[in-house]
Order: structure tokens, then sequence, then C-alpha cells
């Protein structure tokens, strides 16, 4: 058990009332425990989403017809993700057990993760993928909702920038992490059994095993603090359906957060969703390059980004969240500003660089606003409700805008692959990121402990 916390019972970790934020300085090393299952979820999902399925569908689809089906894919697996993460968030908060009230959802689902990516990787066709895609989406988010509960359950206010900052380290080192074991799965490729889902299955199952050993060493090594709220004699079901009951509306500015969050994340997540098809349709380049490019721009990206996630997160508190996130919004537009007009695949990467910085920069304050303005007692309810945002912005919007921008541009100018598709796409990000500013605007970025009780809306 961590050193600090082991020896202080759970209820010392928090303010009077359990309402507030907790109270006890943690060690630096129990802020990277909070943050390591974010680099096994995400060396997931960069392996599938930014490597391995685009890929795969478009060999199984073809060049024209293929994006659509990924649309398909990412679509259906991201409203999954965007019910069952805030369902089971919201059920942890009132969850008692033996291993406190986010543990066993991170167990449960994390094994089921490894068996569903196993399922990806010997999938025989399209549909067989989509039914396994979307179960990985469901065990996963069971773990990531009630996960995203600990750092306003554990955490102090002073330490919340700091911790957000690992939280985006953790994130863009688990994103290269992904990219790199596709690539070793694509290099070692022999067309043996053992190759499972073509050149990729290898790589799947691997990044499913790294996921697998975060999520215990979370399980094994991090303390429950928050006590859980009292269910009164409330179902479940009765629970899950309050998720989304109607006094969320009364919490302003995180409403206005989530909006700005959307836009954001959808004009970030433009470029990733649609790095294969801009690297072999604008850039001229094989798959086998492009993958092995892919990789070296998530190394920029993941460098640009672990360069400034922690800075971020520990000016923003000296200086203000908002603030910090309109420079993000400003490095991002210049990043993807480059790679919409880049001639050539070194001036991409120059993109690239700006949109890590950008990245890294919203990765950290992001976080750390949510959850300085939500209510603490149901951190597991909004935290997984975050995932609307993240859900939409991250999965169904940029991937449904690449299906029908580059099937759109495809099949109006005659050409399987049409260069102009994924320019086009990368181009609008510039208009998404100032509308995220602009949504930003509204929301009060005091925390919500500094707020006067009479200014608070909602009870939470």
């Amino acid at each position: 058990m961590a050193e600090g916390l082991a020896a202080r019972p759970a209820e010392a970790l928090v303010t009077a009332g359990g309402a507030g934020r907790p109270e006890v300085r943690l060690p630096v090393r129990m802020l990277l425990q909070l943050s390591v299952y974010w680099l096994g979820i995400n060396a997931i999902w960069a392996a599938l989403g930014i490597q391995a399925l685009p890929n795969i569908v478009v060999e199984l689809k073809g060049k024209t017809d293929g994006p659509i089906f990924l649309t398909i894919l990412g679509v259906t697996g991201a409203l999954v993700a965007m019910v069952v993460q805030p369902a089971f968030g919201s059920i942890s908060d009132y969850t008692i057990s033996r291993w406190g009230r986010r543990k066993p959802f991170i167990l449960v689902g994390a094994t089921l993760d490894v068996v569903f990516l196993l399922g990806i990787a010997l999938a025989p066709g399209f549909e067989a993928l989509l039914v396994f895609v979307v179960l990985l989406q469901f065990s996963s988010n069971l773990a990531q909702g009630p996960f995203q509960g600990y750092v306003p359950d554990l955490v102090p206010a002073r330490q919340v920038g700091l911790a957000s900052g690992l939280m985006g380290l953790m994130i863009v080192l688990g994103q290269a992490l992904g990219a790199a074991l596709i690539f070793l799965s694509v290099a070692l490729h022999d067309g043996g059994a053992l190759a499972l889902n073509g050149r990729f299955g290898l790589g799947i199952v691997g990044v499913g095993l790294f996921e697998l050993a975060t999520g215990l060493a979370t399980v094994l090594f991090v303390r429950e603090g928050r006590a859980a709220k009292p269910r009164e004699g409330r179902s479940w079901l009765d629970i899950v359906r309050s998720t989304w009951a109607a006094d969320i509306l009364q919490e302003r500015s995180y409403v206005w957060l989530l909006g700005s969050r959307l836009f954001i994340l959808t004009g970030s997540a433009l470029l990733l969703v649609s790095a294969q098809y801009y690297m072999q349709w604008s850039l001229g380049l094989s798959v086998e390059e492009a993958i092995g490019w892919a990789l070296a721009a998530t190394v920029i990206v993941g460098g640009a980004t672990g360069l400034a996630v922690v800075p971020s997160g520990l000016i923003s508190d000296r200086i203000g969240r908002k603030r910090v996130i309109y420079l993000a919004c400003l490095l991002g537009s210049v990043g993807m500003g480059i790679a919409a007009i880049a001639p050539n695949i070194v001036v991409a990467l120059g993109g690239a660089l700006f949109l890590g910085l950008g990245a890294g920069t919203f990765l950290a304050v992001d976080w750390a606003l949510m959850t300085d303005i939500i209510p603490k007692a149901s951190s597991g309810r909004y935290m997984g409700i975050s995932n609307v945002a993240t859900g939409l912005g991250t999965g169904i919007l940029p991937i449904l805008l690449t299906g029908v921008v580059l099937t759109g541009t495809s099949r109006l100018t005659g050409v399987d692959g049409s260069p102009l598709g994924p320019r086009l796409l990368i181009g609008g990000a510039l208009f998404l990121f100032g509308l995220g500013a602009l949504a930003l605007r509204p929301v009060d970025e005091r925390r919500r402990e500094d707020v006067p009780p009479l200014a608070e809306l909602s009870p939470g």
C-alpha cells in the first residue's frame, strides 16, 4: 500500500462532511499511481483507433467504402461508451465493497478488455469486428467511469494542477506505446498463424495485456478515499436513471465546459482519426511507410505533449485554467493549419509538434478545471458524464466527419482515395478550436469549495 495513505483512515482524506476537496497532501509517487491506468487505457485506443482499425477496415471493405464502415464501427462503439461510462461512474459513487467503491469495476473491466481484444485480433470479418469493438467499449468504460473519480476523491486542491499534468503525460505515453506496439507487430509479421488478424494482431493482444497490468497496479496500490454515498433504499436502476437527471443542467459552468471540451477534442482528434488516410492519400506514402511515420508523429506529439502537460497544470494554478486553455486552442490551430497545407511529411511533422504542445496544455488544464467545479461527493457521476463530450469529440464526431468527408470527396472527384479529403478535414479543425474558445467564456473557473453557498445552484 502507498506510504502515507495506508496509515490514515479513509475519512481523514476528505473534509468534514465529505463534500469538499481532500485535505491530505499526497506524495508524488501516489499521484503517479493514480495516473498509471491512463497509460493502459490510451495504449489500447491508440493502437486500435490510430493504427490498426483504419487499416483493417480498408483491407476488408476497400479504400472508397472503408471510411464509412470505419465510421459505423467508431460511432457504434462511442455510443456504447457514452452510456456505459456515466452509468457505472454513478453506480460506483454508491458501491460498498471490501475493495472500496472504484476497484471492483477496474478489475472486472480490465480483465474483460483482454478477452475482447483477443476477439478483435481473431475477427474474420467486419461483423465480428464490430461485435468485439462494441464489447470492448463496454468493458473499457465499465472500468474507466469509476476510475475517473479518483482525482476528485483523493487529490487536494493545491495538487490538482500537478495531478492533471501527470494524467496528461500518461495519456500521451500510452498513445506512443500503443503506436509502437502496432509498429512492432507489423515489423515482425511473417504471415504465419500467430499473426492473428493480419499484421496487427500481436500488437492488439499486447496492449491488452499491458492495460491489464496497469489496472492490477491501480487495484493493488491505490487507496480508496471517500466513503460511498448512502443509497437510502434506492435501486441500482434508479441510480442509473438519476445519472441523467435534469439537475445537472443547473451546473452551468460544468455544462459550458462540456461544450468547450467537445469542440476542442473534436478538432484535435481529426488529425489522429484521419492520420493513415492523410499520409497515404494526401502525402502518397505506402501503408508500411504511413505506419512508420505515424509512429514518428506519435513520438513527436507525445514528446511535445509530455513537455507541456506538467508545466501547464502548474502554471494554471497561478494564472487560472481558462487562460491556459485559450493558449491550447491557439497552438492547436497553428498545428492543424500547418498539417492541412503541408506538401510533405516533414512539414506535416512540424504541425504535429504544435498540435502536441496544444494537446498537452489542454489535457492538463481541462481535467483540472473539470475537477475544480464538479460536486465532489458525486465525482463518479460528473466525471462519467464528461465522457459524453469525450465520446462525441474523440469518437463519434471526428469519425463521422472523416467518413463523410473522405467518402464524399472520393465520389465527387472520382478518385479512389482522393488526396483532397484529408486536407479539408484537417483544415476544419481551426473552426472547431474557435468554437471551443468561445464556449469556455461563460465558465466560472473558481473552485467549487471557494464559491459562496448562495451561488451554488445544485447540491450535486
